[in-house]
Protein backbone atom coordinates (compact mmCIF):
# COMPACT_ATOMS: atom_id res chain seq x y z
CA UNK A 1 0.00 0.00 0.00
CA UNK A 2 1.10 3.28 -0.80
CA UNK A 3 0.56 5.57 2.42
CA UNK A 4 1.90 8.78 0.79
CA UNK A 5 -1.36 9.09 -1.15
CA UNK A 6 -3.19 8.79 2.54
CA UNK A 7 -0.92 11.75 3.87
CA UNK A 8 -1.83 15.59 3.49
CA UNK A 9 0.77 18.16 2.84
CA UNK A 10 0.29 21.21 4.24
CA UNK A 11 2.03 24.26 2.78
CA UNK A 12 4.04 26.99 5.18
CA UNK A 13 2.58 25.54 8.40
CA UNK A 14 3.31 25.93 11.17
CA UNK A 15 5.29 28.41 9.65
CA UNK A 16 6.16 30.14 6.19
CA UNK A 17 8.73 27.63 4.30
CA UNK A 18 7.88 24.39 5.80
CA UNK A 19 6.06 21.53 4.36
CA UNK A 20 3.95 19.71 6.44
CA UNK A 21 3.11 15.76 6.77
CA UNK A 22 -0.06 15.58 8.47
CA UNK A 23 -0.57 12.05 9.72
CA UNK A 24 -4.09 12.85 10.36
CA UNK A 25 -5.47 11.97 7.07
CA UNK A 26 -3.72 8.50 7.07
CA UNK A 27 -5.37 8.02 10.84
CA UNK A 28 -8.60 8.40 9.61
CA UNK A 29 -8.91 5.86 6.80
CA UNK A 30 -9.41 2.54 8.37
CA UNK A 31 -7.54 0.51 5.49
CA UNK A 32 -4.29 2.85 5.89
CA UNK A 33 -4.55 2.78 9.79
CA UNK A 34 -5.10 -0.91 9.74
CA UNK A 35 -2.14 -1.68 7.04
CA UNK A 36 0.33 0.55 8.84
CA UNK A 37 -0.30 -0.82 11.98
CA UNK A 38 -0.20 -4.37 10.37
CA UNK A 39 3.43 -3.44 9.36
CA UNK A 40 4.67 -2.17 12.73
CA UNK A 41 3.25 -5.62 14.47
CA UNK A 42 5.20 -7.80 11.78
CA UNK A 43 8.60 -6.02 12.42
CA UNK A 44 8.29 -5.93 16.27
CA UNK A 45 6.18 -9.53 17.06
CA UNK A 46 9.85 -11.19 17.79
CA UNK A 47 11.29 -8.81 19.48
CA UNK A 48 10.34 -9.31 23.11
CA UNK A 49 9.24 -5.39 23.96
CA UNK A 50 7.70 -4.04 27.33
CA UNK A 51 6.83 -1.22 26.53
CA UNK A 52 6.27 0.86 23.40
CA UNK A 53 6.57 4.26 24.27
CA UNK A 54 4.84 7.40 21.68
CA UNK A 55 5.87 10.59 21.71
CA UNK A 56 2.90 13.46 21.77
CA UNK A 57 0.57 13.38 20.68
CA UNK A 58 0.61 11.54 17.27
CA UNK A 59 2.69 8.72 18.75
CA UNK A 60 0.04 8.02 21.07
CA UNK A 61 -1.86 7.09 18.44
CA UNK A 62 0.12 4.34 16.65
CA UNK A 63 1.98 3.43 19.85
CA UNK A 64 -0.98 2.90 21.63
CA UNK A 65 -2.93 0.32 18.71
CA UNK A 66 0.80 -1.65 18.79
CA UNK A 67 1.29 -2.13 22.87
CA UNK A 68 -2.21 -3.65 22.46
CA UNK A 69 -1.35 -5.83 19.31
CA UNK A 70 1.79 -6.34 21.24
CA UNK A 71 0.52 -7.10 24.83
CA UNK A 72 2.58 -5.21 25.97
CA UNK A 73 2.35 -1.67 28.33
CA UNK A 74 2.29 1.72 26.88
CA UNK A 75 4.50 4.58 28.38
CA UNK A 76 3.37 8.76 27.32
CA UNK A 77 6.63 10.67 26.76
CA UNK A 78 4.83 14.42 27.22
CA UNK A 79 5.92 17.55 26.96
CA UNK A 80 6.56 19.39 30.58
CA UNK A 81 3.99 19.77 33.12
CA UNK A 82 1.14 17.43 31.64
CA UNK A 83 1.66 14.42 33.59
CA UNK A 84 0.43 14.05 36.85
CA UNK A 85 3.28 12.14 39.48
CA UNK A 86 6.88 12.71 39.74
CA UNK A 87 8.77 12.76 36.39
CA UNK A 88 12.01 13.03 34.50
CA UNK A 89 12.92 15.16 31.93
CA UNK A 90 15.38 16.11 29.16
CA UNK A 91 15.58 18.84 27.18
CA UNK A 92 16.88 19.13 23.21
CA UNK A 93 17.14 22.15 20.85
CA UNK A 94 14.73 22.69 18.32
CA UNK A 95 15.88 25.29 15.38
CA UNK A 96 14.18 27.71 16.88
CA UNK A 97 14.71 27.49 20.68
CA UNK A 98 14.70 24.62 23.03
CA UNK A 99 11.97 22.67 24.69
CA UNK A 100 11.90 19.26 26.69
CA UNK A 101 10.04 15.79 27.21
CA UNK A 102 8.84 14.18 29.95
CA UNK A 103 7.88 10.57 31.63
CA UNK A 104 7.04 9.01 34.40
CA UNK A 105 9.92 8.76 36.95
CA UNK A 106 8.26 4.79 37.58
CA UNK A 107 7.22 4.22 33.86
CA UNK A 108 9.87 1.79 33.49
CA UNK A 109 12.00 -0.66 35.13
CA UNK A 110 16.28 -1.58 34.65
CA UNK A 111 16.02 -3.69 31.67
CA UNK A 112 13.18 -3.53 30.18
CA UNK A 113 12.84 -3.22 26.45
CA UNK A 114 11.30 -0.37 24.88
CA UNK A 115 10.33 0.89 21.55
CA UNK A 116 10.11 4.71 21.03
CA UNK A 117 7.30 5.79 18.72
CA UNK A 118 6.49 8.86 16.60
CA UNK A 119 4.65 10.22 13.31
CA UNK A 120 7.63 11.44 11.74
CA UNK A 121 11.70 12.19 12.32
CA UNK A 122 13.30 15.44 10.77
CA UNK A 123 15.96 16.56 12.79
CA UNK A 124 15.63 13.67 15.41
CA UNK A 125 16.27 15.99 18.32
CA UNK A 126 12.74 14.52 19.92
CA UNK A 127 13.88 11.31 19.55
CA UNK A 128 17.55 11.59 20.88
CA UNK A 129 15.31 13.39 23.86
CA UNK A 130 12.81 10.89 24.58
CA UNK A 131 15.67 7.66 24.28
CA UNK A 132 17.66 9.43 27.20
CA UNK A 133 14.78 9.15 29.46
CA UNK A 134 14.49 5.43 29.33
CA UNK A 135 18.41 5.24 29.51
CA UNK A 136 18.41 7.49 32.69
CA UNK A 137 15.83 4.79 33.95
CA UNK A 138 18.27 1.92 32.95
CA UNK A 139 15.90 0.42 30.62
CA UNK A 140 17.32 -0.73 26.83
CA UNK A 141 15.84 1.45 23.73
CA UNK A 142 15.48 -1.57 21.53
CA UNK A 143 14.26 0.55 18.51
CA UNK A 144 12.48 3.34 17.15
CA UNK A 145 9.58 3.64 14.49
CA UNK A 146 8.31 6.24 12.95
CA UNK A 147 5.41 6.53 9.78
CA UNK A 148 7.53 9.23 8.34
CA UNK A 149 11.06 9.44 8.22
CA UNK A 150 12.88 12.93 6.02
CA UNK A 151 16.31 11.97 6.01
CA UNK A 152 17.62 14.86 4.80
CA UNK A 153 16.94 16.49 7.41
CA UNK A 154 19.43 14.17 9.28
CA UNK A 155 16.94 12.60 12.07
CA UNK A 156 17.54 8.78 10.96
CA UNK A 157 21.09 9.29 10.97
CA UNK A 158 21.14 10.84 14.39
CA UNK A 159 20.18 7.00 15.43
CA UNK A 160 22.48 5.26 13.97
CA UNK A 161 22.95 3.66 17.60
CA UNK A 162 19.88 2.12 17.59
CA UNK A 163 17.54 0.21 15.28
CA UNK A 164 15.25 2.41 13.27
CA UNK A 165 12.34 1.99 11.53
CA UNK A 166 9.75 3.61 9.03
CA UNK A 167 7.29 2.94 6.67
CA UNK A 168 7.20 6.37 4.46
CA UNK A 169 10.51 8.05 3.47
CA UNK A 170 10.13 11.80 1.93
CA UNK A 171 13.35 13.01 0.42
CA UNK A 172 14.54 17.10 -0.11
CA UNK A 173 11.65 18.16 2.26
Amino acid sequence: MNLKKYIRDIPDFPKKGILFHDVTTLFKNKEALNYLTQKFYDYYKDKKVNYIAGIEARGFIVGGILAQMLNCGFVLVRKPGKLPANTISESYKLEYGEDSLEIHSDSVKKGDRVVVIDDLIATGGTFLAAIKLFEKLDAEVVSCATVIDMPDLGGSACLKDYDFYSLVEYLGD
